[in-house]
């Protein structure tokens, strides 16, 4: 199969899965950030052009003459026609192992960069194995985890190194990765790749270990290191002076990170380690926090698994994909988050990534859309394949997530 070379694309992005609600937020941001024919050239996409119809009016004027263009997940034809006509194609579609197989194949066969907001580790490790091969021959730079996972931990661990190696003249041989605040809600996306991750390791043993596996992300042939499982208990870090306990999007974060360094060469070493948590505080009371965090997670993990409570859940509780919260909630959000770097000589060095709305939503809808302006219009200098966000444009993608997207990235000693 031809690849279709840049010059010959219609559009710089196509955004698909506009009509949900992280789609739409990527959709305002693209719009107030680019305008609708300004630096970039964009589209809408999704299944429905009635709601495609009503996100371009709900838009303003100024999208009115954004294109519309109708494909359905399941469509192969009308998704690679889609993707022959865009130099990326920027995906809110999820979860991502039921939607997303088929978008991928597109991308990869027609040459088409891609950026999703994929946590799905067993999805993510099926399309590396599956596509990195012929995406290498056709050019398609494909990215996965382009949201809060695992942006600000992706791209935060390649700037503290790159601190530590200008400051030091050497790179950490281990970094953790604190969560030192949050607010924000989390995602009915999210909520419902966990639910469909454990109903797919429960049919699947094999799933299931590659979940829990530290290096399922790596290449082929390199899934092996010195990380062992994500924290799973309370535990006091003298170094940072405060309890910790386990971080729920660690299982993603960590084998990103790890293959952005395989990716790399390792040029931290093969005995570099890193771990996520989330900081409890001081005392018993920090303790005490810690074990309030586990066993929520606890509780979570097992009603998660039985049809029925889960149907509950999922009816009653949790929200639904495409749902979230309103304007005031959105903009209020944070995220704080602490890296603790140990170089070799046992010198500490310390970071600190802030975001400046809900992580989950605001912050995440202008990481992504950032990622997808990268892809398009940044002199990256990688050839085609299954990469992550630190490993193809860590570098240009920092500069634009300082400027634009309200993050930021601070050493703080």
């Amino acid at each position: 199969m031809t690849t279709i070379t840049e010059p010959n694309r219609e559009y710089d992005i196509i955004v698909q899965g506009a009509t949900g609600f992280t789609g739409r937020l990527v959709a305002e941001y693209l719009l107030r950030q680019y305008g609708k024919d300004g630096v970039i050239k964009w589209a809408l996409a999704g299944r429905s052009k009635e709601k495609l119809e009503k996100v371009r009016e709900d838009l303003g004027p100024n999208a009115n003459t954004l294109d519309l263009i109708v494909a359905d997940s399941f469509d192969k034809n009308a998704l690679r026609v889609m993707a022959a006509r865009t130099s990326v194609v920027l995906t809110t579609v999820g979860p991502y192992a039921l939607y997303g197989s088929d978008l991928v194949a597109a991308c990869v066969e027609t040459g088409t960069h891609y950026c999703d907001l994929a946590g799905e580790v067993h999805w993510i490790q099926k399309m590396i194995d599956t596509h990195q091969k012929q995406a290498s021959k056709t050019g398609a730079k494909i990215v996965h985890c382009c949201g809060f996972d695992s942006i600000p931990m992706d791209i935060g661990l390649w700037f503290l190194q790159d601190a530590a190696y200008r400051k030091h003249g050497k790179y950490c041989k281990s970094i953790s990765m604190m969560v030192r605040a949050t607010k924000g809600a989390v995602s009915g996306g999210t909520l419902a790749s966990i639910i469909n991750a454990i109903k797919e390791s429960r049919k699947d043993r094999t799933i299931a270990r590659t979940l829990v596996q530290p290096y399922s992300l790596n290449p082929e042939g390199e899934r092996k290191g010195p990380d062992t499982k994500d924290q799973q208990k309370v535990i006091y870090r003298v170094d940072a002076k405060t309890w910790t306990a386990p971080f729920v999007m660690a299982g993603v974060n960590t084998k990103v990170v790890r293959r952005s360094h395989a990716l790399a060469g390792y040029p931290y070493g093969r005995e570099f380690r890193y771990d996520e948590s989330v900081m409890t505080g001081h005392g018993i009371s920090g303790w005490l926090k810690g074990v309030t965090i586990i066993i929520g997670l606890g509780a979570l993990m097992f009603f998660l698994s039985f049809s029925v409570t889960r149907n509950l859940l999922q009816r009653f509780v949790f929200k639904k994909p495409g749902e979230g919260p309103n304007r005031t909630l959105q903009k209020n959000g944070y995220f704080n988050l602490i890296q603790l770097g140990r170089l070799s000589d046992g010198t500490i060095i310390r970071g600190r990534i802030t975001g400046d709305q809900d992580p989950g939503y605001g912050s995440t809808s202008k990481m992504i859309s950032e990622c997808a302006v990268c892809l398009a219009k940044d002199d990256l200098q990688a050839k085609g394949g299954v990469w992550t966000p630190a490993s193809i444009m860590a570098e240009p993608l920092i500069k634009r997530l300082r400027k634009n997207a309200g993050l930021t990235f601070d050493l703080l000693n």
